[in-house]
C-alpha cells in the first residue's frame, strides 16, 4: 500500500482547519482517558492503522493499561471498562457508524446517565474530529511508522 498524497503538503489550509478543531478537543476539559477512548475506538471502527498506532502509543504514554488498550475492539465483552466508559464507547460506536445505527435513543440515554449536556456536545465534537482524521488518513493511505522487529537472542 502506497500513500496517495501528503495531506500536510497538498492542502495545508484544510489541515489547519482540522488541526484547530483538534486543538479545541484537546483543551475542552474532557478527561484524557475519554479522549483516548474516543480516538482509539473510532479509529478501530474505521480501520485506520495510522491512527490506531498513534492512539495506542499515546494511551500507553498517558498510563492507560494494556488491558484497557488491547480490549477496546471488543469492549462489550470485557469488564475492564466502567459504566461511564461503556456508555461512552456505545456512543462512539453509534455516532461513528451513523449510517448503520441512526444513533439510537438507547445510546444517548446511556450517555446521559453519566455526562452533562455540555460534555455530550464536547464528546460528539471529539468523535466527529477523529472521524475526519480517520477519513483523511485512510482515504489518502497515510502510513504508520513500522517498529523494528525484535531479534531472537
Amino acid at each position: 500500500m502506497h500513500p496517495r498524497l501528503n495531506i500536510f503538503k497538498t492542502a495545508p489550509e484544510a489541515v489547519k482547519a482540522v488541526t484547530a478543531l483538534e486543538s479545541y478537543v484537546q483543551n475542552c476539559g474532557l478527561e484524557r482517558r475519554f479522549i483516548h477512548l474516543i480516538k482509539l475506538r473510532a479509529s478501530i471502527i474505521n480501520g485506520c492503522a495510522f491512527c490506531v498506532d498513534m492512539h495506542v502509543k499515546e494511551s500507553r504514554h498517558d498510563g492507560l493499561s494494556e488491558h484497557w488498550i488491547n480490549l477496546m475492539s471488543v469492549w462489550w465483552e470485557s469488564p475492564v471498562y466502567d459504566d461511564k466508559e461503556r456508555a461512552l464507547l456505545g456512543w462512539v460506536d453509534a455516532v461513528t457508524k451513523i449510517s448503520e445505527t441512526g444513533i439510537p435513543d438507547a445510546a444517548f440515554d446511556a450517555l446521559k446517565l453519566h455526562f452533562s449536556d455540555d460534555e455530550i456536545m464536547k464528546i460528539t465534537v471529539a468523535i466527529g474530529t477523529i472521524n475526519t482524521w480517520n477519513r483523511l488518513a485512510v482515504g489518502f493511505r497515510s502510513q504508520h511508522p513500522v517498529d523494528q522487529p525484535a531479534k531472537a537472542a
